[in-house]
């Protein structure tokens, strides 16, 4: 069992659904400020964030390569124009505060996760580019909060040894592929079964595919937690706005996992009162 703010969260729990903002708000707190209360909207229990330390996160040869960007062309600027700073994140936490809605980041590295300690935020997220970095997962369960972890473009010996790092006490793993958008011959969800026989922890699924029905099948797997990108329009500029669901999409696919969770039942078989006057009407003979 794990808690994230008021949520209980189990193998077995209702699904928590993370709408992930990333960087889809383009460096805009205003943007950011929609699409949270979108995802408030939609049914969303949580969003999430990117915190990096540019400088530390891209090599100065990586910084230094021109981008085009609503700004023009550009480099590191790009990067850094993405990041908020803490007054920003200050203001990120009172609107979700004010809305009732979790939010937590994904910290790519240390002094990230120093930077979110200042928000008390009720857990943290290791995005699946950062579940090699054995220093961060080190870093980061030392703060004693639950933790997230994707698994995109890694090997399942490169899992196993990030588990055994962070602990199953306070971990969520979601499989994850991790192209954007992902193809869906590439999705792989039997791997959820996989990892709900392999790891006694919750099992989730972060989805960068173009549709909603595919991740509704990741729940019916036995995924217990879904991270899908909102965006308010995909053909915005940025790099993860195409594998990104809009608002009305994001609403739909969160109203249709709720009515697979209560189609699941309890897995008892049972005469239902609706039933009786049909078995009244049909059965014609009943000796057993």
């Amino acid at each position: 069992m794990i808690q994230i703010d008021k949520k209980i969260i189990t193998r077995t729990s209702k699904n928590y659904f993370i709408a992930e903002i990333g960087i889809n708000h383009n460096g805009s707190l205003d943007l950011a400020e929609k699409l949270i209360k979108e995802s408030k909207l939609a049914g969303a229990d949580a969003v999430k964030f990117q915190k990096r330390t540019i400088n530390k996160v891209y090599s100065a040869e990586e910084l230094l390569k021109e981008r085009e960007s609503p700004f023009g062309k550009t480099n590191g600027d790009l990067k850094k124009g993405l990041e908020f700073n803490k007054e920003q994140y200050f203001k990120i936490d009172k609107i979700c505060k004010n809305l009732d809605i979790s939010w937590f980041a994904s910290c790519w590295d240390e002094e990230s996760v120093d930077f979110m300690k200042d928000f008390n935020i009720p857990c943290y997220k290791i995005a699946s580019a950062s579940l090699t970095d054995k220093n961060l997962l080190q870093y980061t369960r030392n703060t004693k909060k639950p933790i997230i972890l994707s698994t995109g473009m890694s090997t399942e010996e490169q899992l196993e040894k990030a588990v055994k790092i962070l602990g199953l006490e306070k971990l969520i793993i979601l499989h994850c592929t991790s192209s954007y958008p992902c193809n869906i011959s590439e999705l792989n969800l039997k791997y959820i079964t996989r990892l709900l026989n392999k790891y006694n922890c919750p099992i989730g699924y972060s989805g960068h595919e173009v549709g909603l029905s595919t991740t509704i099948g990741a729940v019916a797997l036995g995924a217990t937690v879904i991270e899908r990108h909102i965006t308010l329009d995909r053909s915005m500029w940025g790099s993860d706005q195409s594998a990104s669901i809009e608002p009305q999409g994001l609403k739909k696919l969160i109203r249709d996992i709720r009515s697979l969770e209560e189609a699941f039942g309890d897995g008892v078989k049972k005469v239902y009162d609706s039933e009786v006057p049909i078995q009244k009407k049909l059965r014609r003979v009943d000796t057993i």
